[in-house]
């Protein structure tokens, strides 16, 4: 507890900080004046009244207020002789020790303790203060002291869950980039390099490769816009829709390597997470497939969809090359493994027998993790 650090600091003032002040501050003001009973009045009002101000730095500087606060009752106290003030109003006080625990650090929240147990004690040694009125205060200010300490932990949780949603967001975020920029630009660099390859042979092929590329690249600015729309908008209404397993077919080339899809089953029942998940790992193993499988001529996109389960096989004829010197999966095989984790799913993607590079995966249909 000695250690325990500050949390993050909340906003030092808020307008009704200053309501709440102003109506403190006229009550104790109106039973100072009202009271019949009230002995030392000027003193008990002026006590009364200039500790309100006391909440107004009760986030920043709670050790603070609650050394002046209780350190003039227990002050006023043995100038009277007695317990003092005894204005009703004064239950304010108790807003002190919720702070201390609520903002304050853990030495604060110690040193404020004991203080506040000081005070008291000190009351009830000099006879101010009842046996059970004693035991009261004290089972009174450690029970708001622990309303403060379960308000601080509860927004500690609250933020330690904002930041693994917000990790969450960005691992989602950067497997969307990666499957869907990175195709396009696999894309286009595979277009590119060919068209040099056969520029000075074929200007017509050469030309044919810069439309294929323009036409990539007109489909990643569309793809990343609608990345920043989603990022950008708050009406769910106006998001657009991911792909779809229907989508699947665009991923179909008749250039070489070239890609063959099919789609068997009802994939209309398929759920949209899941429709979205399919169509992402089939895009990355068909990226991956032209990035690194040397002298591939052929990629199969296989997809079929029984009463539990979406199975996709993806597989090239390729010299596979998927994995980096030291071993390890790129990027792209990691995303397409979490990608189907999260829904439940597996993935894997290895060498064949006799050649080239498959990938299987096992998705619920309904998506269900």
């Amino acid at each position: 507890m000695w250690r325990e650090p500050r949390p993050t600091p909340g906003p030092p003032r808020l307008w009704w900080d200053w309501v709440l002040v102003s109506v403190l501050a006229t009550a104790a003001l109106l039973e100072g004046l009202l009271r019949q009973d009230l002995s030392w009045r000027v003193l008990s009002l002026v006590i009364c009244v200039g500790l309100v101000a006391t909440l107004l730095w009760r986030r920043s500087r709670p050790l603070l207020m609650v050394a002046i606060a209780f350190g003039v009752c227990m002050l006023g106290s043995v100038v009277v002789g007695g317990d003092f003030p005894k204005q009703d109003v004064l239950v304010y006080l108790v807003l002190l020790p919720f702070s201390l625990l609520r903002w304050g650090s853990g030495r604060d929240a110690v040193l404020g303790a004991a203080l506040i147990l000081a005070k008291i004690g000190f009351s009830g040694l000099l006879g101010y203060l009842s046996p059970g009125d004693t035991l009261a205060g004290v089972v009174v200010v450690f029970a708001v002291m622990a309303i403060g300490a379960a308000f601080r932990y509860r927004t500690r949780a609250r933020a330690r869950e904002l930041d693994q949603a917000k990790l969450l967001e960005r691992e989602r975020l950067a497997r969307d980039l990666h499957d869907t920029v990175a195709h396009h630009v696999s894309a286009m660099a595979i277009r590119a390099q060919a068209g040099i390859a056969t520029a000075a042979t074929d200007p017509n092929a050469a030309v044919d490769a810069l439309k294929i590329i323009d036409a990539e690249a007109a489909r990643a600015l569309d793809e990343m816009r609608g990345m920043v729309r989603i990022l950008r908008t708050e009406d769910p209404v106006a998001l657009t829709p991911g792909p779809r397993l229907t989508d699947l077919e665009r991923l179909a080339s008749t250039s070489d390597p070239r890609v063959e899809v099919t789609v068997e089953g009802g994939a209309q029942a398929v759920a949209s997470p899941v429709g979205a998940a399919v169509f992402r790992l089939a895009q990355e193993a068909v990226t991956n497939a032209r990035r690194h499988a040397r002298h591939a001529t052929r990629i199969e996109v296989r997809v079929v969809v029984d009463d539990t389960s979406v199975h996709v096989r993806v597989s090239d004829d390729g010299e596979p090359g998927l994995l980096r010197p030291s071993g390890a999966p790129g990027y792209g095989l990691t995303g397409m493994i979490e990608r189907a984790s999260l829904l439940g799913g597996t993935c894997e993607a290895g060498p064949n027998a006799d050649r080239g590079w498959t990938v299987n995966a096992v998705l619920p249909r309904t998506g269900v993790s």
